[in-house]
């Protein structure tokens, strides 16, 4: 079965770190692009940062870029956000996903072009 599975989600205080990971299981990373999104209470699900496993390239979105890093570990099918200086604006789900396609610049956060999602993982940044 293909899935995506979001761990590493929990309460931290404001200026601490998370990193979280995304496994997948019944298929391999190779050739996709991984992306994760959060969803805030209230508001709509929006794109933090990407990574494409063909080249390396990565996206952030604005409100992260300088303290977030997307990374992937191939041999270990896993993509992990390491989120630092974190503030109370950065809570919400954090979910997992994988297109098949390389972005094209700012396209890289439209969800639907990610086909597999992981059910998500709770961030609570406490101030």
């Amino acid at each position: 079965q293909v899935q995506l599975a979001e761990s590493g989600g929990g309460l931290v205080q404001s200026g601490g770190s998370l990193r979280l990971s995304c496994v997948a299981s019944g298929f391999t990373l190779d050739y996709y692009t991984i992306g994760w999104f959060r969803q805030a209470p209230g508001k709509e699900r929006e794109g933090v940062a990407c990574i494409s496993t063909s080249d390396g390239t990565t996206y952030y979105a604005d409100p992260v870029k300088g303290r977030f890093t997307i990374s992937a570990d191939l041999e270990k099918i896993t993509v992990y956000l390491q989120m630092n200086s974190l503030k109370v604006e950065d809570s919400g789900v954090y979910y997992c996903a994988v297109r098949p396609r390389d972005p094209r610049g700012s396209d890289w956060s439209r969800e639907d072009e990610y086909t597999i999602w992981g059910q998500g993982t709770q961030v609570t940044v406490s101030s």
